[in-house]
């Protein structure tokens, strides 16, 4: 095998497990990973603004929005305005939510970030490195990504769960 099969498969590998996670946690809570990640947040910021969670978890406060008025319909948050602003709302998980939370499978990127946490500082720098050279290979440099190992639109509903367009073909083995 050729040293571009290689990274073709390493790639592959890399977009079936994300794929194969998120299939898991729609299965097991009906839930997306950026909605796990979303109730995380609020669990840890308790009232905290649109905004706030928007940069927390680098995503918009449009796609942040579209999230909570999913999470709303399944009753797992709530969302208030502000008496000193009315400009401003904040999120708080409800009852069910925090339940939900506790019984939800652990993100993908959690893993990962446990075990990247473990490496060398020089290994977290060659990983960052080649990643980042891989995407300007892919022209995918412009992007705009959230640190969420998801497939699809982030801000989807679990029902209609959208596949990646970003899939490669895998070589065929000889």
């Amino acid at each position: 095998m050729n040293n571009i099969e290689e990274v073709l498969i390493a790639l592959r590998r890399v977009i079936r497990a994300t794929d194969l996670h998120s299939k898991h946690l729609a299965k097991t809570t009906g839930l997306t990973a950026p909605q796990i990640l979303l109730l995380q947040t609020i669990r840890d910021k308790d009232g905290a603004t649109i905004g706030g969670l928007a940069n927390q978890i680098s995503l918009s406060q449009a796609t942040v929005t579209s999230i909570l008025d999913r999470l709303e319909k399944k009753e797992l948050v709530y969302r208030e305005r502000s008496t000193e602003d009315k400009r401003k709302v904040h999120a708080f998980l409800t009852d069910l939510g925090t339940e939900t939370l506790k019984e939800a499978p652990l993100p993908l990127q959690d893993q990962f970030t446990r075990e990247f946490g473990d490496l060398q500082k020089w290994e977290q720098t060659m990983i960052i490195s080649s990643l980042q050279r891989i995407a300007q290979m892919m022209d995918a440099q412009h992007i705009d990504a959230a640190p969420v190992l998801d497939v699809g639109v982030l801000d989807r509903q679990t029902a209609t769960f959208e596949k990646s367009d970003a899939y490669l073909e895998m070589p065929k083995e000889k």
